[in-house]
């Protein structure tokens, strides 16, 4: 019986010390409670007059040992020092269980697509009635295609092809569209789009309809000059 009222106390004791080294800091009120507890135990196997210097005084050793030899956590991020791979964390960075941030998300890299041929469709250049020549509101409409051809030009062949309705005889139709694409393209370099950009200059009459030539609204689509860009 003396041999388990001596033994008794060092078992409870070693046990409570274990546990509390694998607790944080902060648990030590836990830690001091359990202490507590079997120090009241110990006590008591004395005699019942000592179960309060038991607990108070195992209780305040257990809390001690605990928040000396208790695992911490110097960045406050939640994640106890010994697992802390990223110790130092600024306050408030979200962590992952290593108490790392976690991995920013792969940058997506957006695919620049380059649309290698394009058609600049020109309905809005009407010419003078009949001919090639350009008129004034045409002129101001053409400004503005320059402005971006100039642009495209060092890297882009540009082919100029003009269209009529079907009005008219075949082999007119494809001079006068003929002369209406070159007059565009003159036009266009006069404006500071270079000549070498134009590679091809030709004219394709009424052979090539959008639209229904039996109606004006037909005729007004197929009468138009198309600048391709093949880049």
């Amino acid at each position: 019986m003396s041999i388990m009222r001596t033994a008794l106390p060092l078992v409870l004791l070693t046990g409570v010390l274990t546990g509390c080294a694998g607790l944080q800091k902060t648990d030590w009120p836990t830690c001091a409670a359990l202490g507590g507890v079997t120090g009241a135990a110990i006590g008591a196997t004395e005699s019942s007059a000592y179960a309060g210097y038991g607990a108070l005084l195992i209780g305040g050793m257990a809390g001690a040992y605990c928040w000396v030899h208790g695992d911490g956590d110097e960045d406050g991020d939640g994640v106890p020092d010994s697992r802390d791979k990223c110790p130092g964390t600024p306050k408030g960075v979200q962590v992952n269980a290593d108490g790392c941030p976690p991995a920013p998300p792969a940058a997506v890299v957006e695919e620049v697509v380059v649309v290698k041929e394009e058609t600049i469709v020109i309905r809005d250049v009407h010419f003078e009635f009949d001919s090639a020549r350009l008129t004034a509101a045409d002129k101001t409409k053409l400004d503005t295609i320059a402005t971006r051809l100039k642009q495209e030009a060092p890297s882009a062949q540009l082919r100029v092809t003009g269209h009529t309705d079907s009005v008219g005889k075949d082999a007119y139709n494809q001079r006068l569209s003929d002369k209406r694409a070159h007059s565009v393209t003159d036009y266009l370099v006069g404006s500071g789009v270079p000549r070498s950009a134009f590679v091809a200059v030709m004219g394709a009459g009424e052979s090539q309809p959008v639209a229904d030539n039996k109606t004006a609204e037909g005729r007004a689509l197929n009468r138009r000059t198309e600048i391709q860009i093949n880049r």
